[in-house]
């Protein structure tokens, strides 16, 4: 796994870098600056980047957003000192997978850089509850109309990503192999036209899913 490490600190930053290669990743850049960040990934070429949303020059949410917009798009873990609801959702809604607090110890950010890195979505305990419940305000609005039809098995799928399960969990639950469930859920975004797991849960939330 290719990892890029964005944050304006050069401490934190290097221990960042230096935690994630001595657990076994390949950190192919480590920058301080925004739009640097941009470039840099449009050359490294990283599937995930770790990123910080105080940048000195642009800020971490448009980081993401642009990163969002490359092809194939690097998922984005934010590791961040705010736990404000704002940044929180401004972060999600630009394409962030995940949003760790940087009060989160060693072990709880290897695991959060290892389940985005399997397609999950990972927030530090109580920001999961306050994203869910914006997907639901937004899933008040409104409906579009109806999207590609899905078959029963990634409808089966869909609906244990929205209830906030993991790949792994969702692989044991209907006895498939982990590869099994993330091709499913490729096939389902490339049919819905969406771009990572968190968008695919407002799309299952919109549609009832997570109740049924």
């Amino acid at each position: 796994m290719r990892v890029m490490v964005v944050d304006d600190h050069p401490m934190w930053r290097d221990g960042v870098a230096r935690d994630l290669a001595e657990a076994g990743y390949e950190v192919v850049a480590s920058v301080g600056e925004g739009r640097q960040a941009v470039r840099v990934a449009a050359a490294a070429r990283p599937e995930l980047v770790v990123l910080d949303l105080q940048l000195p020059d642009l800020s971490g949410v448009e980081v993401a957003r642009r990163l969002a917009a490359a092809d194939p798009p690097p998922r984005v873990l934010v590791l961040s000192a705010s736990g404000e609801q704002d940044d929180v959702l401004e972060a999600v809604k630009a394409g962030a997978s995940g949003y760790l607090l940087k009060s989160a110890s060693k072990e709880d950010f290897l695991e959060a850089v290892r389940r985005t890195a399997e397609g999950d979505a990972v927030f530090t305990p109580g920001l999961a509850g306050l994203v869910l419940g914006e997907y639901r305000r937004l899933a008040a609005q409104p409906a579009p109309a109806a999207g590609p039809r899905l078959t029963e098995r990634e409808t089966e799928v869909l609906r244990l990503v929205a209830k906030g399960l993991s790949y792994r969990q969702i692989a044991e639950r209907l006895v498939l192999s982990h590869r099994t469930v993330q091709n499913h859920v490729q096939n389902t975004l490339n049919k819905l036209q969406l771009h990572n797991r968190v968008e695919l849960v407002r799309y299952a939330i919109e549609q009832g899913l997570d109740e049924s």
